[in-house]
């Protein structure tokens, strides 16, 4: 199920989302990127939720074309195959068919930009993974 994050309104971070709609709306020339002015860590988060909800739109279009019949490893061509460990209930890298692949995936990666630690929602928090 799609459930893209949300930015509140009038925040900074919503402000990055909407810049950034804008920008990818215009099409310009996506080679050639300069940082914002803004807050780096900010402008990374921006763009990583987006990234994850046109990720999940995309997938939510392929979806009901992989099976566990149709698909049933989580591959990269005949050469790989990706296998799932989450460290809680997949102690061990697992095979998993596609679908259940993607959906532990999907779901991982919206804990993470849930996680205040990881991604702050206040200005002035400062994340553990922070570069700036």
């Amino acid at each position: 199920t799609f459930r893209p994050k949300r930015f509140e309104p009038g925040t900074l971070k919503y402000s990055l989302h909407k810049q950034a709609q804008a920008s990818l709306s215009s099409g310009i020339n996506l080679s050639v990127v300069s940082l914002p002015q803004e807050d780096l860590n900010d402008w990374i988060a921006v763009h990583v939720v987006d990234f994850f909800n046109r990720i999940n739109l995309i997938y939510g279009t392929v979806c009901e074309y992989c099976t566990e019949t149709s698909c049933p490893t989580m591959c990269g061509g005949q050469k790989f195959e990706y296998l799932w460990a989450d460290g809680v209930k997949y102690k061990k890298p697992t095979a998993l068919p596609a679908t259940q692949y993607i959906s532990l995936l999907m779901d991982w990666i919206e804990t993470q930009i849930n996680d205040e630690h990881v991604f702050p929602v206040t200005v002035g928090k400062e994340s553990p993974y922070s570069t700036v």
